[in-house]
């Protein structure tokens, strides 16, 4: 049985690292494609952006989807599972974020440190027709995390974005499991939900 796991932020760690410390500028954002590998240590999650403003060097996107099942594969183990995000664990990660100042904090294919990055705005998608909508990102849920990326480096957007060799941000970050369930369980957890709701 293939498992599911939450990642969530665990706010009473010892260690209180837990959430998002960077952004990093990929060639395949694997949020919005059929497979991704993550090593068990860096729990990284990979999202498309589509949009760029050419003349401001901007980029924006979403960063983190809600609910969206990322196949995630165990390099010690070689087992696969899927990870996601809820809603209110990508608001906490949105927060502390801008919280603990990463705004500047970004990578290229999560190797190389890029200097001269900045986020410029971050917002939750909060209703189906709010500013995300007129970026082309209608189609993605409430509760998205967008940000926009100011790229004050001619050599980056050159190099990278003009031709093509980044398409997608991808977080770095640190999340804590909070559940394993198998599709048969969380099959089953849906359907006595539904029944509990009344509507079958």
């Amino acid at each position: 049985m293939t498992k599911i796991v939450e990642l969530i932020i665990d706010e009473n760690s010892e260690e209180n690292q837990d959430g998002v410390f960077a952004i990093s500028l990929v060639e395949s954002p694997a949020m919005e494609s059929d497979f991704i590998a993550l090593s068990k240590e860096e729990k990284k999650v990979e999202v498309k952006f589509a949009t760029q403003d050419k003349e401001k060097q901007l980029l924006t996107g979403a960063v983190l989807i809600p609910n969206k099942q990322i196949l995630r594969v165990d390099k010690e183990s070689g087992s696969d599972y899927y990870v996601y995000f809820s809603k209110d664990t990508i608001r906490k990660a949105s927060e502390l974020f801008m919280m603990n100042n990463y705004q500047s904090n970004h990578t290229i294919h999560h190797k190389s440190e890029l200097k001269h990055l900045t986020v410029v705005e971050s917002w939750i998608k909060d209703n189906p027709i709010d500013k995300s909508v007129r970026y082309g990102f209608e189609k993605l849920p409430e509760g998205t995390w967008f940000v926009s990326v100011k790229v004050n480096d001619k050599s980056v957007w050159d190099d990278y974005v003009k031709t093509g060799k980044v398409k997608g941000f991808s977080i770095e970050g640190y999340f804590t499991d909070k559940m394993e369930l198998s599709e048969d369980e969380i099959t089953l957890e849906k359907i006595k939900e539904i029944i509990k709701k009344g509507k079958y």
